[in-house]
């Protein structure tokens, strides 16, 4: 089999976690990954056995530090099918110009605007339309737990609207610059929030509207979701559509928080701790008068991982039909 080459431009909070999901396909393979200093996360990138490219003006720090650099991250990009660019947000978009001129295919994360690449993705809802495009987006942690939830439903019932609120975690767990410690901030106090016209660019047919606060925890996101319903229907009816969804998982038996969530990720010996999937409490499923309401948190580190995969695939057209694509994927994970 030959397998599609595939560098990872950014081995940050994504880009470590898209590198070792890719390491663990069958139809593809990681020839690179870059760093920008020679810190921790590139040494731990050489013990595994990662080429590390850097910025051609770095290469000597990365070798004073004693860790070998393959070359440049211009190198790393020609050697390449697709890029995924997993760099911070804002900086993906300087990087076009360096993808299209070694004429790769490339993805790019939620944190950059739809009309960088002019497609935004998600594997359950649009991943046919991705085949063998040169340039997609990814959307970000929300919208992606936002589209896996909305999008079975309004195939089963119709939306007529949603409504969501979401807390947003501050900052990643290893992230010491950012804030708040002690305070709830409105993100952003203008409404609504942009998750909303995020979810648009993915599933354009749905009205929805967003609200969003940053508060003091690192974990995970938490959404309350509303959905007004086009068919009358039970709560049974809406836990039978998510039961269906791979990357929906009920959370119950005693976890009532995020934190609980994330030590079951542990106990189970998720790699990293990830939860690759939407953890909905089913028993907060309520459905009155066509109104659906319930709760679900998303792991903003590893949701968007499993996506990043399958729109590889869609990409290199690696495999035509999306549920195909996500059992793969899913195998491959352990998810």
């Amino acid at each position: 089999m030959v397998k599609a080459k595939i560098a990872v431009n950014g081995y940050g909070t994504i880009g470590k976690r898209v590198a070792d999901a890719v390491k663990a396909q069958k139809d593809m393979e990681i020839i690179g990954i870059s760093k920008t200093k020679p810190n921790y996360e590139a040494a731990v990138a050489h013990q595994l056995g990662y080429d590390i490219y850097a910025p051609a003006a770095n290469l000597g720090a990365f070798e004073k530090a004693g860790i070998p650099a393959a070359g440049s991250i211009e190198e790393m990009v020609e050697k390449a099918d697709l890029v995924v660019d997993c760099t911070p947000g804002g900086v993906g978009e300087e990087n076009k110009a360096l993808y299209q001129k070694a004429g790769v295919k490339a993805i790019w994360q939620g944190g950059e605007e739809h009309e960088l690449a002019g497609f935004s993705f998600n594997a359950v809802c649009n991943y046919e339309k991705a085949l063998g495009l040169d340039l997609v987006r990814v959307v970000s942690c929300n919208t992606t737990g936002l589209c896996r939830v909305i999008y079975p439903v309004d195939r089963e019932l119709g939306v007529k609207k949603v409504r969501v609120t979401l807390a947003r975690r501050a900052a990643d767990p290893n992230d010491v610059k950012k804030g708040p410690i002690n305070a709830i901030v409105p993100d952003p106090i203008k409404l609504p929030s942009h998750h909303g016209p995020d979810v648009q660019s993915v599933l354009p047919q749905i009205k929805i509207t967003s609200a969003a606060m940053k508060i003091p925890t690192t974990l995970m996101h938490l959404h309350t979701v509303n959905m007004e319903l086009n068919t009358d229907c039970t709560a049974e009816d809406i836990k039978e559509i998510f039961a269906s969804q791979s990357r929906i998982h009920f959370v119950g038996q005693g976890i009532s928080s995020t934190a609980e969530i994330m030590e079951y990720a542990r106990d189970i010996q998720r790699p990293r701790n990830d939860m690759w999937e939407n953890c909905i409490w089913p028993e907060s499923i309520t459905v009155q008068e066509n109104e659906l309401y319930f709760f679900q948190a998303i792991h903003q580190e590893s949701i968007v991982v499993p996506e990043n995969v399958d729109a590889i695939r869609a990409m290199m057209e690696l495999e035509s039909d999306g549920a195909k694509s996500i059992k793969k994927t899913n195998k491959a994970l352990g998810l």
